[in-house]
């Protein structure tokens, strides 16, 4: 059984766990263009773990600048066949209080068109299913590995994805609410698509940070309120990282890593060499 290899989407500072050894950072191009930033990889008790900083270190990106096609290209490079997503959300209901954890198992899309999330194109023309858009393993996996080291954490619910970088208006707040959405953020929708169409397992580890604008009863949101939620919730992040390290094996029982195997539809014999070469790493045994 081959050894696991876990990537990590999140804030600068996820990759400081004491127990990280062997630490290294690694620079790739891709043919998508640059990743946010270099990759840190290391070894956490045996297992390989290569880290990136969504946003850049220092934060140097919107959510509508981030290249997730070249994130998650240099991910699949890398080896990663499971990668966990660590994001800071605003909470929809009441019951998801600042400072809880929840593991979404849905997503809704209003982001605008200004972001690339397939990795098809150029002669190549793929669907892949995507009723279930996060890896069920996975998201059960963290949630026990959440449940065991303490966190209030909630399993389920739908993640709705807006372009930002403004948050909401209170209208919105109100309308994506009687939605029935749980949590609100402006990233992972693009990662797990292309998580799915590079056939590596998803899920998101979701730090509520407030309620939006909608909670009359608390102030609306903020960045100081949202850096002063997400530096308490880190540590937990990190536990939450080590304890599900610690369960994971290289074998992968779910539908993820065969994502594509029904999913193209162009005759192999139409596709060019040039773009053949540009997919390699993420489809090349199917074309």
């Amino acid at each position: 059984m081959s050894q696991p290899v876990i990537g990590v989407i999140g804030g600068s500072g996820l990759y400081e766990i004491e127990e990280l050894t062997d630490i290294q950072e690694v620079v790739l191009d891709t043919p998508f263009g640059s990743p946010s930033d270099a990759y840190i990889t290391g070894l956490l008790d045996g297992v390989k773990m290569i880290f990136l900083p969504r946003h850049g270190r220092g934060h140097r990106l919107l959510p509508s600048e981030v290249n997730y096609r070249a994130n998650i290209y240099g991910m699949k490079k890398l080896g990663v066949e499971q990668i966990i997503s660590v994001s800071a959300v605003g909470s929809m209901k009441e019951e998801i209080v600042p400072g809880h954890i929840v593991i979404p198992d849905q997503f809704f899309d209003r982001t605008q068109g200004k972001r690339a999330s397939t990795f098809f194109g150029d002669g190549v023309v793929g669907h892949v299913q995507f009723a279930d858009p996060v890896c069920a393993d996975l998201s059960q996996l963290l949630y026990e590995s959440a449940s065991q080291v303490g966190a209030t954490v909630h399993k389920g619910g739908t993640y709705i994805c807006i372009e930002g970088p403004n948050f909401s208006t209170r209208a919105e707040s109100n309308i994506y609410r009687s939605w029935g959405v749980d949590i609100i953020g402006m990233t992972n929708l693009p990662e797990a698509r292309l998580a799915r169409e590079a056939e590596i397992c998803y899920a998101t580890v979701a730090l509520a940070t407030d309620y939006d604008c909608w909670h009359t009863e608390h102030d609306d949101v903020s960045v100081e309120a949202v850096i002063a939620i997400i530096q308490q919730n880190v540590a937990t992040a990190r536990d939450i990282i080590k304890a599900a390290a610690k369960k994971l094996s290289g074998e992968r029982r779910c539908a993820c890593g065969e994502a594509l195997k029904y999913s193209i539809m162009t005759h192999k014999e139409l596709i060019s060499e040039t773009t053949r070469q540009k997919l390699a790493v993420l489809m090349g045994k199917y074309l």
